[in-house]
């Protein structure tokens, strides 16, 4: 298999797996949230503190000044 052909199949599988995790993301009812360092974008290296779920790891809101403290204290 050449090199073309191995990217063009791992970037299928990619899609293949980010549309499971959207899928799963969607239909969880996000029972427990942690604020938690996450990548502010896919493609991005910046990372941005954020609430997400315990469950599926979605992003489920952005802590308030007050919660941010407390994180940064820990």
């Amino acid at each position: 298999m050449g090199k073309s052909q191995k990217v063009a199949t791992l970037l299928g599988e990619r899609q293949k797996i980010e549309k499971e995790i959207e899928e799963i993301q969607k239909s969880c009812q996000h029972p427990t949230k942690s604020i938690k360092n996450v990548r502010e974008r896919l493609d991005s290296t910046a990372m941005v503190i954020r609430w997400t779920c315990d469950i599926c790891s979605s992003v489920v809101g952005i802590p308030n000044n007050n919660e941010l403290q407390n994180y940064l204290k820990q």
